[in-house]
């Protein structure tokens, strides 16, 4: 029997920028507009496109063995699966995305115990609900099916939790944040079952790895250059690395070759003070994964 890996993708935002990881982690993945069964290159994977919201309870009851979502909705839907990795598509940004309490300017809701008795609208109900709990508020918390931002400003609810990362949006629509209900991240899944089955197990961690090392080259580039014996160590002076520099001889007597991987922000500076201190035929080349 055919052996095969039920894999869950995000359908929505995260959809684009799932497949961009995948194709740079070697998968050559693709899917029709109207399709909801994306293609890919590997005939031990069957993919499935889901909403983010709804893939940590398909991964709980065995319907998928693994999939990707936020952590958010892990909690949402209070399932018990395995949290295989991390997957900081906004790490560039150095900023988690949070859920947040929000409020119109001109409220006098100023934190959590002022919700007692009021209205919140949110698509992270029971998540909500618990951190209410938790704070000793009673409050009516209702879901939302989009445009919750318009709601607070229409005085259809006094409070709406809604997910943001810089807060632009919404400042832009006149809201405040009065308090943080949790932070979350893009997290690879799996079913308890299927991470007990050695050989799923092994396929999830194989997909994990590739997924890592291809997270791992964002914002890397890869620099070679060539250098005289006599100019090595200014070079290296100059030259950052994630760990050491790799240096091999030429075959013209008394030259090496120099590689070494960096950040792509730090090239433009580093390339006129390499040549500088005698690199030579420098080439800088991208990256498709870095796996530590």
């Amino acid at each position: 029997m055919d052996r095969i890996l039920r894999l869950g993708l995000p359908k929505g935002s995260l959809q684009e920028a799932t497949f961009n990881l995948f194709r740079k982690a070697g998968f050559n993945i693709s899917v029709g507009s109207r399709s909801y069964f994306p293609y890919i290159d590997d005939n031990e994977i069957e993919p499935l496109l889901l909403r983010a919201q709804e893939m940590a309870r398909y991964v709980f009851d065995g319907a998928l063995d693994c999939g990707i979502t936020g952590h958010d909705w892990v909690l949402e839907n209070n399932v018990d699966v395995v949290e295989v990795c991390d997957l900081e598509y906004a790490k560039q940004t150095k900023t988690k995305v949070r859920w947040v309490i929000a409020v119109d300017n001109d409220s006098d809701i100023n934190s959590v115990k002022d919700l007692e008795g009021k209205r919140i609208a949110t698509e992270l109900v029971n998540v909500t609900s618990r951190f209410l709990k938790d704070n000793n508020v009673n409050a009516e918390v209702e879901f939302s099916w989009g445009a919750t931002e318009v709601k607070v400003k229409t005085g259809l609810v006094d409070a709406i939790v809604d997910l943001t990362e810089t807060g632009r949006s919404l400042r832009a629509n006149n809201l405040r944040i009065v308090d943080t209900i949790c932070y979350s991240v893009t997290k690879f899944i799996a079913n308890k079952d299927a991470w007990q089955d050695p050989w799923k197990r092994e396929k999830i961690e194989q997909i994990a790895l590739l997924l890592k090392g291809a997270l791992g080259s964002e914002g890397m580039v890869g620099l070679k250059l060539n250098v005289a014996e006599e100019n090595l160590d200014a070079v290296l002076n100059v030259l950052p690395a994630l760990n050491e520099p790799t240096i091999s001889h030429l075959s013209k007597k008394g030259w090496l070759a120099v590689e070494t991987v960096l950040q792509e922000t730090e090239v433009k500076r580093l390339i006129p003070e390499l040549k500088k201190s005698g690199a030579e035929g420098i080439i800088e080349y991208s990256l498709n994964k870095v796996i530590p």
